[in-house]
């Protein structure tokens, strides 16, 4: 039974790789940032990163993604735009952009993480989970992984 329960745990605090990274498309619009705007959107490496929560509204049970504004830049000057949600449509059921915390590993580039619950509608389930996404400025290359039952 010990090893059954110590199993268990090991799988819980298994990322799941559901989430999703993609190019900006009309979640990324103003009308979907987060009010108040200046307790919902932070800036990172001397302003050249930006994340900021997004509310879709709906689907009623996940409606938050996050916006990221970072490096490399076009031929234009523009950052690339990047919108991190659980899967296709469906985001996270609650993002504590509050809570969001940021670090650099030079292996690695920015580290930032943050609560948030996933919901799957077909299980009717909503877990709380840590949201870390990983950014390489140099290359742009955004990844993205949620313990599930960490906060």
């Amino acid at each position: 039974m010990r090893l059954v329960l110590a199993l268990l745990g090991t799988l819980i605090a298994l990322p799941v790789q559901a989430q999703q990274v993609r190019e900006c498309d009309w979640h990324a619009s103003a009308w979907n940032l987060a009010e108040p705007w200046e307790e919902n959107t932070r800036t990172f490496a001397n302003g050249a990163v930006r994340l900021a929560l997004l509310d879709t509204i709906e689907p009623a049970a996940a409606p938050f993604h996050l916006l990221l504004l970072s490096p490399p830049h076009d031929e234009l000057g523009a950052r690339q735009c990047r919108i991190v949600s659980f899967q296709g449509d469906l985001g996270f059921g609650d993002i504590g952009f509050a809570s969001l915390s940021a670090s650099y590993d030079p292996a690695i580039g920015l580290i930032f993480e943050v609560p948030a619950t996933i919901y799957l509608p077909e299980e009717n389930f909503a877990n709380p989970s840590l949201l870390r996404i990983t950014l390489n400025q140099a290359s742009g290359a955004v990844g993205t992984q949620v313990y599930p039952g960490a906060e």
